[in-house]
């Protein structure tokens, strides 16, 4: 291989072609290449968007190349985050802002979006894709079709079934936001108005995924006991997948709440007996002991959600029907762990970083009472919320399964957004030792590739493209708390993102090395 770049690049000046570009060799590290479960000290080398070599004397075949001393580091793969809240800061206004900087900070390569059901919203896959493309974005964006966006279009946030018309609508949407180039199908069932669609319905919509190669990403019905249940969502979750023929993958699969804690044996016994089975299941996890969702989506009964923000609030004003509404907030208060355990978020707002009991006191008021009136406040859409609501034994259960992976389900608010890869580092590797250094970098990055069949990425090996991260092992900390949320991590040396260096010594280049990974749908599915 690195005899015919060599020959292929003195060819080229040759025939006066443009000149080859420099090699680069990241030099002297510790190598975890993604999937083995021990390291080498060596060399990586990159020729352009590639990796031409690794291992052991590899750079000594390039005189001349460009050196990136290793020494004392590590070196692996660029971090892939399959499950993220991007959106804002991929179609962001200026450059610095579609660098999408708290994931690159913490050596984070790729990202997915149009997760949780959420999709493109109005747009399409290939408005998204194209936009990547165009407008210079830091890591690679990799997207799902969101079955919420896909009902939201056809059935608005009506609580009713299809009609067979527009059923097939809803197929070809997700047919086309798969030829488009979506990796598979995306659901947040636990959110209306897609908790409304009952399984059949989203198995339907999911099998125009799996004709075309795609997975079942999911945000499952309940993560407590909201609903089905926790391990009654599990099995649902199995089960479309096992009627569509397509892989399933657990969106921050948790035991969510008191009435569940403790039961992340039984999503793993659950889990295993599906791949026993033959069905390729998977989840990812961010490794913190709160959530972040909002009041309306934690505390606000589903029914009272039918037909939107407005349709809630006039029934919170209903005074009958306002009086069910605080029933129900008072049990789903009760899940969430009480009123201590719910911090506020919203920049600018007066409640904003303070516990829902601190400020219902403030109020001198009942805490649902004083979660209504926010939620007034914001015409009944979501007001954002940080919920202390697991438990470190099922954290490090779920953590230690070799089926599970790093996602950050990153949001404004939460510290997640800007320090999952390095905490789950700092405290499960390091400080806990609850996994090893290989099996953190493997569930960061070869694992997630794999199973979502991202072309050439995830590994370091001859031939893939150049997503690397070099990190201290000593300083690689997040810095993000939950008071403080939005403050970047710290020890990544070098990242580099199809070849170019969007990080060197710490510090932003300010170079977007991005691109739009498009899913190979097979041509055959698709029109044209």
């Amino acid at each position: 291989m690195r005899r015919i770049l060599l020959l292929a690049a003195t060819a080229g000046l040759a025939m006066g072609a443009a000149p080859a570009p420099q090699a680069i060799v990241i030099a002297g590290g510790t190598i975890y290449d993604g999937s083995s479960p021990s390291p080498v000290t060596g060399d990586v080398v990159i020729v352009g968007d590639r990796v031409v070599a690794v291992g052991p004397g590899a750079a000594g075949e390039y005189p001349g190349a460009r050196v990136i001393d290793a020494k004392g580091l590590v070196v692996a793969p660029g971090f892939i985050d399959p499950h993220t809240h991007s959106d804002a800061l991929i179609r962001g206004k200026t450059p610095e802002e579609r660098l999408v900087t708290p994931w690159l900070m913490q050596g984070v390569s790729t990202i997915f979006t149009g997760i949780d059901g959420y999709g493109q919203g109005e747009g399409t896959v290939k408005d998204l894709l194209d936009h990547v493309d165009a407008g210079g974005v830091g890591p690679n964006v990799a997207t799902l079709v969101g079955f919420g966006a896909v009902r939201v279009k056809v059935l608005k946030n009506d609580d009713r079934a299809p009609k067979p018309v527009e059923l097939e609508r809803m197929k070809a949407l997700t047919a086309q936001g798969m030829c488009e180039g979506a990796f598979g199908l995306s659901t947040g069932l636990f959110y209306a108005p897609q908790s409304f669609a009952q399984t059949e319905e989203v198995i339907e919509v999911a099998r125009e995924a799996a004709r075309r190669g795609g997975i079942y990403d999911t945000h499952q019905r309940d993560e407590s006991s909201y609903s089905i249940g926790l391990i009654n969502s599990v099995k649902e979750a199995v089960e479309i997948g096992r009627q569509a023929g397509m892989p399933v993958h657990f969106a921050h699969i948790k035991a969510l709440g008191a009435d569940v804690h403790g039961k992340a044996n039984e999503i793993v016994a659950t889990v295993d007996a599906a791949r026993a089975s033959g069905l390729n299941v998977t989840a990812d996890q961010y490794p913190y002991e709160a959530s972040g969702s909002s009041l309306v989506a934690a505390l606000v009964p589903r029914w009272a959600q039918d037909g939107g923000a407005a349709a809630l609030v006039k029934r919170i004003e209903t005074p009958a029907e306002r009086a069910r509404i605080v029933a129900e907030m008072q049990t789903n208060l009760v899940r969430r762990g009480g009123a201590n355990a719910v911090l506020l978020r919203g920049d600018g707002k007066p409640w904003a970083g303070k516990r829902l009991d601190v400020v219902a006191a403030e109020w001198k008021v009942d805490p649902v009472e004083a979660a209504i009136r926010i939620i007034l406040a914001n015409q009944g859409g979501g007001s954002p919320i940080v919920s202390f609501n697991m438990i470190e034994p099922d954290i490090k259960l779920l953590m230690q399964q070799p089926w599970v992976m790093t996602g950050s389900d990153g949001s404004a608010g939460h510290p997640r957004m800007y320090g999952t890869f390095p905490t789950k580092y700092a405290k499960y590797v390091v400080a806990e030792k609850t996994i090893d250094l290989a099996t953190f970098i493997n569930s960061s990055t070869g694992r997630t590739a794999d199973f979502y069949k991202i072309d050439r990425r995830g590994h370091l090996k001859p031939g893939y493209f150049a997503d690397i991260v070099v990190f201290d092992p000593a300083a690689y900390r997040p810095r993000a708390t939950y008071l403080e949320p939005a403050r970047l991590s710290e020890g990544v040396r070098t990242l580099l993102v199809n070849g170019t260096a969007v990080i060197e010594g710490g510090k932003l280049t300010g170079k977007a090395g991005g691109k739009a990974l498009r899913h190979r749908t097979p041509p055959a599915t698709c029109p044209g």
